[in-house]
């Protein structure tokens, strides 16, 4: 077991070798070494017991878990990365690659050089990347798309702030219990419209719908679950960690379809390091020119959303209307916040049009 864990030198300089890079050999950072199967993890009396407090294994929650459900995945693509899951393990490796699941406090080496597989329990990062990766994979094993149904399995608790994350199924369903409904909810529905004889698109439409839901509630409960852990960063960290949340709402409403390719695509240009006091985007010197967009357009979207009053956001969902709208919503998107070069003013201007063709698809429907 103790060569599943070990990283070589080698391995080490490649992993801090560039920030930018989200994947080797196409596939997450470390995706080859995390487990790919439970009866590889730690087991005692028919229990698994995963500690999520090391990279490798927290890896290997997203590994198991996409494995088994790609039989359910058929109609996303031909491709084997065509699941909307694997944005979560790419959320995973940006995180690592760019210190986020370090400790912040500076009181532990954990997710430093001399324990880079360590992520802290009181990174504000890893605590909601928590409620991505034990929570779905918890309700995957409760709906029996992972394991033989025989297998219990218990997440260890973390040496520091243990009180704040639950550590199994009746746990977690305990504290928080919309939230694992809303993850069966997605798992069951895979394996329902899997089953079923509508279309390929309907099928897609069903499944990233209720993908989203699920990765949107994970989100808003990790909000105020990992609220105190903001204290340990800078303000503009703060201030971006805000906008990257917010962001997932304009994702979540076009039903974005967040496959490996999709997701490297947009996440590549997140910044490749934690924010300190003095970062002001689009003037960061050391970050990239499309990092330093990225991070200004996030502001901007959040920015603009305050000043109107939440009506921002509730003006992009309703503008999401129907599948043609979600399409041009994802281009609008991709436009946005791959390309310095488009308006933020034009981005406004097609919103406001699509609301109003929205209006009269709803008046026609009625």
């Amino acid at each position: 077991m103790q060569c599943i864990w070990t990283l070589s030198l080698l391995q080490l300089v490649a992993l801090w070798a560039n920030a930018a890079v989200l994947t080797e050999n196409g596939l997450p950072i470390l995706w080859d070494q995390a487990p790919s199967q439970l009866s590889v993890l730690p087991q005692v009396d028919n229990v698994v017991t995963i500690n999520p407090w090391n990279y490798l294994q927290r890896m290997s929650l997203y590994r198991i878990l996409v494995g088994s459900t790609d039989k359910y995945m058929a109609c996303m693509g031909t491709n084997e990365t065509d699941s909307p899951l694997w944005s979560l393990p790419l959320q995973l490796a940006w995180k690592l690659r760019s210190g986020r699941l370090v400790d912040p406090t500076g009181a532990t080496a954990c997710g430093q050089e001399g324990d880079p597989m360590c992520i802290s329990a009181n990174s504000w990062w890893a605590c909601v990347n928590y409620y991505l990766s034990v929570i779905p994979f918890l309700a995957a094993v409760q709906k029996g798309l992972i394991g033989d149904g025989l297998i219990q399995v218990q997440v260890q608790a973390p040496a520091e702030a243990a009180e704040d994350y639950c550590t199994s199924y009746t746990d977690c369903s305990a504290k928080y219990p919309d939230l694992m409904a809303k993850w069966e909810e997605f798992f069951q529905t895979l394996k329902d419209v899997s089953a079923s004889e509508i279309s390929d698109f309907a099928k897609r439409d069903q499944i990233l719908g209720a993908f989203w839901a699920g990765e949107t509630l994970s989100l808003n409960t990790a909000s105020s679950s990992c609220k105190a852990k903001m204290s340990y960063y800078s303000s503009p960290e703060v201030a971006f960690a805000n906008t990257w949340m917010n962001a997932a709402d304009y994702m979540a409403a076009t039903y974005f379809q967040s496959n490996l390719n999709n997701s490297v695509l947009f996440m590549r240009s997140l910044p490749s390091r934690v924010l300190q006091e003095g970062d002001s985007a689009p003037n960061i010197d050391d970050l990239s020119t499309e990092e330093n967009h990225t991070l200004y357009i996030f502001s901007w979207m959040t920015s603009m959303n305050r000043i109107l009053m939440g009506s921002l956001v509730k003006m992009w969902r309703s503008a999401m209307c129907s599948d043609k709208a979600r399409e041009k919503g994802r281009e609008l998107l991709q436009n946005l916040v791959l390309d310095p070069k488009f308006a933020v003013s034009t981005s406004v201007s097609i919103l406001t049009e699509m609301t109003r063709s929205c209006s009269g698809f709803s008046t026609s429907v009625q």
